[in-house]
């Protein structure tokens, strides 16, 4: 058994410095670490209960089967939050047929990130009886 003790997801942009600008200054995560130095230096992010790692330099596009799911106490606040920021809003907030209230952005190399509210009455919350 693989006893983890914590995560993180690693990003390899194309773009370091256009990528820390979006994840650091338009989105507004805390840092937890940095490393190295130059353009292709590392900084780690808090990301909720693990972290987003962004370093190095990719020369393909990401993979497009991955995205980020980013859980916000409020996503209308962080909507207005964003759109004040320039950051592009790919799909506005919209309750989804299964009770969470959604919203996509996409890093600058196109990585989407989708921005949830679960809200106080869904079963992700809340399981009557259980």
């Amino acid at each position: 058994m693989v006893h983890v003790l914590s995560s993180r997801t690693l990003l390899r942009p194309a773009d370091p410095e256009r990528s820390r600008a979006f994840y650091g200054e338009q989105l507004g995560l805390a840092v937890y670490r940095e490393f190295g130095t130059g353009p292709e230096r590392g900084v780690v992010y808090f990301l909720g209960g693990g972290f987003l790692e962004v370093s190095g330099r990719s020369e393909t596009s990401p993979d497009p089967a991955v995205r980020l799911w980013l859980q916000v106490p409020d996503v209308a606040a962080a909507h207005d939050e964003l759109r004040a920021e320039g950051v592009e809003i790919v799909r506005p907030p919209v309750r989804e047929p299964w009770g969470l209230l959604e919203m996509w952005i996409a890093d600058p190399d196109g990585t989407p990130i989708v921005l949830v509210e679960v809200p106080a009455d869904h079963p992700i919350r809340y399981r009557p009886g259980i």
